[in-house]
């Protein structure tokens, strides 16, 4: 006689599917309420998502200095003074201070393919877990489809605007911002890739692109480089951006042994 096996646990289903996405789906109720797992992990993701939007930058302490000197990574500042600053007023944060765009244009070269500028935007938490994983990947990638690449710098306070101050101080062909997302209550560690095509004075999002979503549990990092290399080798090819440009990247297909949800 052969075994009897029970039914998958219903659970074990709901699992499964949860794992597919960090959104937060059958979670069950209390009457009309939460669950009291799902409000307090609520109310955890409500206090990290506001952390990672209060909280600085300290390059040496969150990077570190074996970082900082493998890029020679240096800091620059916009024209919000401050972090209450920088929140009430978006547009300070998309300017650089003169002394910042004299230090760039000092030590760093002009007219390079791809420039690679580092922002803290509304997530610190982002930039401190992504940064020091993507940007190698990404630098490789560069070098691998021989494009120059500028050494990169950080700009604390930093909005997606700021690129066209870099443009008209650096010219480069490509600007690629790697900038803190908004974060939301399924993560605060989501960094966006910003980019442009020469970016000036003037030039507003219908300009640029964006490759979002770059943590764990969304776009992987070698996914993330490659998208980014290879939009911006189209940039620089079609010698354009934003609205007039889509991205084409598209990821191998998986292999016949990938597991699926309905797998058993």
């Amino acid at each position: 006689m052969s075994e009897i096996v029970p039914d998958r646990p219903a659970s074990d289903l709901l699992a499964r599917i949860r794992a597919q996405t960090p959104a937060r789906i059958l979670t069950g109720r209390a009457g009309g309420s939460y669950t009291t797992s799902t409000w307090l992990e609520l109310r955890g993701d409500h206090a990290a998502a506001r952390d990672a939007v209060r909280n600085d930058v300290d390059l040496e302490r969150d990077l570190g200095r074996e970082f900082l000197d493998r890029w020679d990574l240096f800091e620059v500042v916009t024209l919000a003074a401050s972090k209450d600053e920088y929140l009430l007023r978006p547009d300070l944060g998309r300017s650089l201070r003169l002394d910042s765009r004299q230090a760039i244009a000092a030590r760093r070269p002009r007219g390079c393919d791809v420039q690679i500028v580092l922002g803290d935007g509304l997530s610190a938490a982002a930039l401190i877990v992504q940064a020091p994983k993507l940007l190698p990947a990404l630098v490789d990638e560069l070098a691998a489809a021989g494009l120059q690449t500028g050494g990169p710098f950080f700009v604390r306070h930093c909005r997606v605007g700021v690129m066209n101050d870099v443009g008209e101080a650096l010219d480069p062909n490509v600007v690629v911002l790697l900038i803190g997302e908004r974060p939301g209550l399924a993560t605060a560690e989501s960094l966006s890739a910003y980019m442009a095509y020469r970016p000036q004075a003037g030039h507003d999002d219908s300009r640029r692109n964006l490759i979002s979503n770059i943590h764990a549990r969304g776009v992987p990092i070698d996914q993330a480089a490659a998208r980014i290399v290879h939009l911006a080798s189209r940039m620089i090819a079609e010698q354009t951006s934003g609205v007039a440009i889509k991205e084409t990247w598209t990821p191998s297909l998986p292999s016949a042994s990938t597991p699926r949800l309905d797998a058993d």
